[in-house]
This record gives structure tokens, C-alpha cells and sequence, in this order.
């Protein structure tokens, strides 16, 4: 398991050349993966330090699932995996970009991204959906 270097403080941390992440205080960092061909945002999921260490050591986006309290890789049961391409960090460092390659649908539902519903006045539609 991997040990990043401690976030620096204030703008120290935005200039930085070297990844020290910024965890929050349950040990995760939000993690959004992109299509790296059409940039289309795909989902957002949960990285602890040792799923972003195998995610630079593999190329295969890992991730900390809450729900099971364990690390999964996308796609180990389901072949819908995503070969990371190039990763990204905000500014200062308490955000993950991942730019994938994504075999099958991103989504637990099989859809391509996460992100299908749209909201309309505070109620929610399907674009691109038949009725």
C-alpha cells in the first residue's frame, strides 16, 4: 500500500509538482471518470490512497466502494472495465480525473454513463431515452 506525501498548506499545495492528494477525513477522494475520446463524464466514485496507487500502478481505474467497505476494480465482475488513459488532480488536490477508455457501460444500470437523468424544473427526465 502506497503513502502519499501530506498535503501542503495554502497555495503551496495549488503549485505543487508533486501529487500529495488530499484526502478527506475518511480517508477518500472523489474520483470522476471521463470518456478519454468523447469527454463525456461517465461516474463519479471513491478513491481511498491504495485504490489511486494500483489505479497509477495498473492503468485499471480502481476504486474504495463505501458500501462494501472494500476496493473493486471496474469491470472484475462485470468485463465493463476502464483503462485509464491519463490522470488528472484539481488544483488542490482533493479531486481525481480519470480519462478512460471504457469497455461497455460505465453505469451499474448498463448504461454508458452514470449520468442519464437530467433535471427539469426539479423534476428529472431521461433525454435520449424512449418514453
Amino acid at each position: 500500500m502506497s503513502t502519499f506525501p501530506p498535503p501542503l498548506s495554502g497555495s503551496a499545495q495549488d503549485e505543487t509538482a508533486e501529487l500529495r492528494p488530499r484526502f478527506d477525513e475518511s480517508g477518500l477522494i472523489a474520483a470522476i471518470a471521463q470518456d478519454a475520446v468523447t469527454g463525456e463524464v461517465l461516474m463519479l466514485a471513491w478513491m481511498n490512497a491504495e485504490a489511486l496507487q494500483k489505479t497509477i500502478e495498473t492503468g485499471r481505474a480502481t476504486y474504495w466502494s463505501r458500501s462494501r467497505g472494500e476496493i473493486w476494480i471496474k469491470g472484475e465482475t462485470s468485463g465493463h472495465i476502464q483503462e485509464v488513459t491519463e490522470i488528472r488532480v484539481d488544483c488542490d488536490q482533493d479531486a481525481v480525473l480519470l480519462k478512460v477508455r471504457q469497455t461497455g457501460g460505465a453505469c451499474h444500470t448498463h448504461r454508458e454513463s452514470c449520468f442519464y437523468r437530467r433535471v427539469d424544473g426539479g423534476a428529472l427526465s431521461f433525454p435520449g431515452e424512449a418514453d
